[in-house]
């Protein structure tokens, strides 16, 4: 059996050629767990005999596509929202899919139904999850319950679960951790992010590892807990610099908080970076406009938003990919001042 070479098989043809349910052949596409490996079998055997090519569209229940996909996203951040909001954007213009950016609140018990009336009111064709919504457990019952593709950002659990793009967090602060110490800083602050994103912890993870890798003892004192955002990391700083050992550098998890550390030291006239040392995490534009310009993580914010909606769009087989981090060094960092030695 074969289709004209102009008509392009949809999910009703594979359906019918495998001899199961329109909705079978859509938890195939979307790698749905409770599928038997015979049905599994006979619906990719209906897909490689009509040359079917899985994409947003085909997996529409309804026949009726909507040409938008929609962005649920809860981060505090209006800097890395831009970013992602962006890169989403562009890959979606270039498909002439219409993007909607939906805000939620992770904490809220009903956050969950509010994805469902989103997804059912809108008649969106896939979603993009970005952290924390990536491992909010209501929100993902949800989707799965819809049965509509979804692909996540930087996910800190469930990783076959769907399709996800990321970077390595505990590597890229183990690397900033690591140029601080071959810098010759000794007593290194770390500021944490918000506890609902599980990159704080692996960021955390990876100031740790670093700092154990060379011998320094971890200083539980040395470590304030943040929300990533600036007034966390102004109050995190004040914590760190009233020690009575306070270090010599700080390292934020996000540049909005690393603004806020740079904001306490230029107000108590402590000289950025001759006697305190500050980096940031993210490499947003804050981290070029503020004084001096942060020394931070590159995170490829952009990019990894594009790729997840360039994998909506496109469908096929779960896919996971990771993109490179870079330890970007501008004037916020120096070697230590002799009396932090």
């Amino acid at each position: 059996m074969s289709t004209e070479p102009h008509t392009r098989a949809n999910i009703r043809d594979v359906a019918a050629r495998a001899g199961v349910a329109v909705k079978t052949v859509s938890r195939v596409l979307n790698g749905h767990p409770y599928v038997s490996a015979e049905m599994r079998t006979k619906v990719e055997a209906a897909m490689q005999a009509l040359d079917f090519r899985p994409s947003i569209a085909a997996r529409i229940l309804s026949g009726a596509k909507s040409n938008q996909v929609a962005l649920i996203y809860d981060n505090h951040s209006p800097y890395y929202m831009f970013q992602i909001q962006t890169g989403c954007w562009e890959a979606c213009k270039e498909k002439g899919i219409r993007l909607l950016a939906q805000p939620v609140d992770v904490a809220d018990p009903a956050v969950g139904e509010q994805v469902r009336g989103l997804v059912t009111e809108t008649h969106v064709d896939g979603i993009i999850l970005s952290s924390p919504v990536t491992d909010c457990v209501p929100v993902l019952r949800a989707l799965e319950a819809l049965d509509i593709p979804f692909v996540r950002i930087s996910p800190g659990t469930n990783h076959a679960l769907t399709s996800s793009v990321f970077m390595d967090d505990a590597q890229a602060a183990d690397d900033m951790t690591t140029h601080l110490i071959n810098l010759g800083h000794r007593r290194i602050g770390f500021i944490k992010g918000h506890p609902n994103h599980a990159a704080s912890d692996d960021r955390q993870f990876g100031y740790r590892r670093a700092l154990d890798r060379v011998g320094i003892a971890f200083e539980p004192a040395l470590v304030r807990e943040g929300e990533f955002d600036f007034d966390s990391g102004a109050r995190g700083a004040i914590a760190l610099l009233d020690l009575p050992q306070p270090p010599s550098a700080i390292f934020a998890s996000n540049d909005d908080m690393a603004a806020g550390v740079l904001a306490v030291a230029h107000q108590r006239g402590i000289e950025v970076p001759g006697r305190l040392s500050v980096a940031g995490f993210d490499d947003t534009t804050l981290a070029r406009t503020v004084w001096p310009p942060l020394t931070t993580v590159h995170q490829p914010m952009a990019e990894l938003a594009r790729c997840a909606a360039e994998i909506l769009i496109t469908g096929g087989d779960i896919t996971h990919r990771r993109l490179p981090h870079q330890v970007i060094e501008r004037a916020s960092v120096a070697p230590p001042h002799r009396t932090f030695a």
